[in-house]
């Protein structure tokens, strides 16, 4: 046998290293399902996605929908997830601009998946309920576009806000069948009623007959009414295995600004880490608000200084990093 040196065995074990870390997120977890409440991947290891959700594909938002900017997300950030926000109701929405919305957002899907990160597609829209028939033919043509990629996540109602669990799955039951004719098994996110917190209401009648089916839950980790009791109201839905997924928590409070506090900031992440819960961070804007990652006219082509992160900028950047390394 020929003899290999402490030398060699120290380059292969670096190059080892280093094709491993070059795998993108897809080579490294490809399909995705959910198991027994669990977001599991190809090899059936339960896998913790963490990225950052774009603003609303309107307003101070809808300039950073540039591939540009998912490379440094993807580069710098070093997120392994995307959350586009496509704005439903407002000026300039889907219900106004089918066409232009369409357009806008999956130039940054489609860079998503060029990169190997998951992207999950948000119907960003408080009364999705009103909008069925819009949202069908929306998550038909998305759905026929990206057959058979399991990059992509599908969440079909942003946040219910005053509304019944019964109102929310009737429409879910309704729409799901319609993503299902082109993406037979990608994972498809279901709001919860009040904004997406009473995930505990959701546990005790779960969608049935459905795979790959999780609820959303959202937080604002500052929020004085957002603190154990709606940890314990998540806890509970955790207990029954009910599958969720944060496809949106923000640093600041419910309205998107508000305070900072890093303390309460810190217990609500290391919760998410502890039950092993994907997420994405609202949000990526340069509104002047809390919640903003970035400041007063960053660039839309990504490459942002320090300066040019807000403090909430600063934060997510540095965990996610940690994180996902």
């Amino acid at each position: 046998m020929k003899h290999i040196g402490f030398s060699s065995i120290v380059i292969m074990a670096c190059l080892l290293y280093v094709t491993a870390a070059a795998q993108t997120a897809i080579q490294q977890h490809g399909k995705l399902s959910i198991r027994q409440g669990k977001l599991i991947d190809q090899q059936e290891k339960i896998v913790q996605l963490r990225g950052i959700s774009l603003s609303w594909s309107i307003w101070e938002g809808k300039k950073y929908y540039t591939p540009e900017v998912v490379d440094w997300l993807v580069d710098d950030f070093k997120v392994n997830l995307i959350r586009v926000a496509m704005a439903i109701e407002p000026d300039s929405g889907y219900l106004q601009l089918p066409e232009e919305q369409f357009n806008l957002i999956t130039k940054v899907v489609d860079r998503a998946i060029e990169r190997g990160i998951y992207v999950l597609i948000d119907w960003h829209d408080h009364h999705a309920n009103q909008h069925i028939e819009q949202a069908k033919k929306f998550f038909t043509k998305i759905a026929q576009r990206y057959q058979g990629n399991p990059q992509l996540i599908y969440e079909i109602w942003n946040e219910p806000e005053k509304t019944t669990w019964q109102v929310v799955k009737h429409y879910a039951i309704a729409l799901i069948p319609t993503i299902r004719k082109y993406a037979q098994d990608n994972i498809i996110v279901v709001g919860s009623p009040h904004w997406d917190q009473d995930v505990d209401r959701v546990a005790h009648d779960p969608i049935t007959n459905m795979n790959n089916i999780a609820y959303s839950f959202h937080f604002y980790a500052s929020d004085p009414n957002h603190q154990e009791r709606l940890r314990h109201q998540a806890a509970q839905a955790l207990t029954m295995q009910l599958p969720l997924l944060v496809t949106e928590w923000g640093v600041g409070e419910a309205n998107g600004d508000g305070r900072f506090d890093r303390k309460k900031t810190d217990i609500w992440l290391h919760w998410m880490e502890e039950n092993q819960l994907s997420w994405t961070n609202w949000n990526l804007t340069d509104k002047n608000e809390t919640t903003a990652l970035l400041k007063p006219k960053a660039s839309v082509r990504g490459h942002w200084k320090k300066n040019e992160l807000t403090p909430a900028g600063r934060y997510i950047r540095a965990q996610l990093i940690k994180l996902n390394q």
